[in-house]
């Protein structure tokens, strides 16, 4: 059962900058279970609004962000550590919320590389850790 845990959120003020990080466990290391080959994304919900996609990296290095994060966020993972990571700059108080790491099946693989997130919704979620911006 893949498990992911959040570490890093905090308080910070406006204009400042946070980490994030996700560690997964549960994976295997067989050639079709493994970390690597997963799509992970950090999603994020705010009192009273619906949970939003944040940014997203791919088993086969794309990386997508929601146009409200551009330049400011940056999504990573480093696949030998199971971890994913998001660097957070020039945080605005819009960015507050309890943000969450998922993690997905990719949409398909050509032999070992695999592209793209399975539709649907993630099946595997963290427990959230919380951002609040200050203005």
């Amino acid at each position: 059962q893949v498990q992911l845990a959040e570490s890093g959120g905090g308080s910070v003020e406006a204009g400042g900058s946070l980490g994030l990080s996700c560690a997964a466990s549960g994976y295997s290391y067989s050639t079709y279970n493994r970390y690597s080959l997963y799509c992970m994304g950090w999603f994020r919900q705010a009192p009273g609004k619906e949970r939003e996609e944040v940014a997203r990296i791919d088993a086969d290095g794309k990386i997508h962000y929601t146009d409200s994060v551009k330049g400011r966020f940056t999504v990573s993972r480093d696949n030998a550590k199971s971890t994913l990571y998001l660097q957070m700059n020039s945080l605005k108080p819009d960015d507050t919320a309890m943000y969450f790491c998922g993690a997905h099946a990719p949409a398909y693989c050509v032999d070992t590389v695999c592209h793209g997130c399975r539709a649907g919704v993630f099946p595997y979620w963290g427990q959230g850790t919380q951002v609040t911006v200050s203005s």
